[in-house]
């Protein structure tokens, strides 16, 4: 607005500049001074400054202001629209991060609950496998100790016939004494239950 009113009262100088430039020449031709400082010529000057300052005024008021007034009217309209719009963007983009807010905790309850359901399957079938492999750990200690227990039945009675020979030729070395193979069993079988 500053602007508009130094740039109307520059062409106002600058009209009264050029108006008087008429006279000016002729009193150039004259006496030889600049027109603007005779005094002579102040009031027409003044005049024309005048009618041309309100000419400048009522064209600025008529045509030029409206024309400013309804571009910052339209700026301030499109600012008061533009603040709505960033406002309901505000609010939508509110709502949609509580609603990823509110998804993301449900997921990571379900999370929690698939863990924990996951864990429980894991040591459930851990215990189920340990069971199974103690229970097949125990058949094979039974099928163990039952062969052991039928080879060992043999065992003793051919280390009992082995201990009777060795018996009986000991005596009959060491003592110089004939020892039959029943008497060498029957000593054999009681130093065995006297050891148990």
């Amino acid at each position: 607005m500053v602007a508009l009113v130094r740039s109307v009262a520059v062409a106002a100088l600058a009209a009264v500049t050029f108006v008087g430039s008429g006279s000016a020449f002729a009193a150039a031709e004259g006496n030889g001074g600049l027109p603007q400082f005779d005094s002579s010529t102040f009031l027409p000057q003044l005049f024309w400054l005048a009618a041309i300052l309100v000419v400048f005024f009522l064209i600025v008021r008529n045509n030029a202001l409206p024309r400013i007034g309804e571009a910052l009217e339209a700026r301030r309209q499109k600012i008061d629209d533009d603040l709505d719009k960033a406002a309901a963007h505000r609010e939508e983009a509110e709502a949609v991060m509580a609603e990823y807010e509110k998804s993301l905790a449900e997921a990571a309850d379900k999370a929690h609950v698939v863990q924990r359901e996951a864990a429980e399957a894991i040591a459930s079938l851990a215990a189920a496998r340990r069971a199974e492999v103690a229970a097949r750990l125990a058949e094979d200690t039974k099928a163990a100790e039952a062969r052991i227990a039928a080879a060992k039945e043999p065992a003793i009675a051919s280390l009992q016939d082995v201990a009777a020979d060795v018996v009986q030729q000991a005596a009959a070395k060491l003592a110089g004494m004939k020892i039959t193979a029943s008497e060498a069993k029957a000593a054999v079988k009681s130093s065995l239950k006297e050891t148990g």
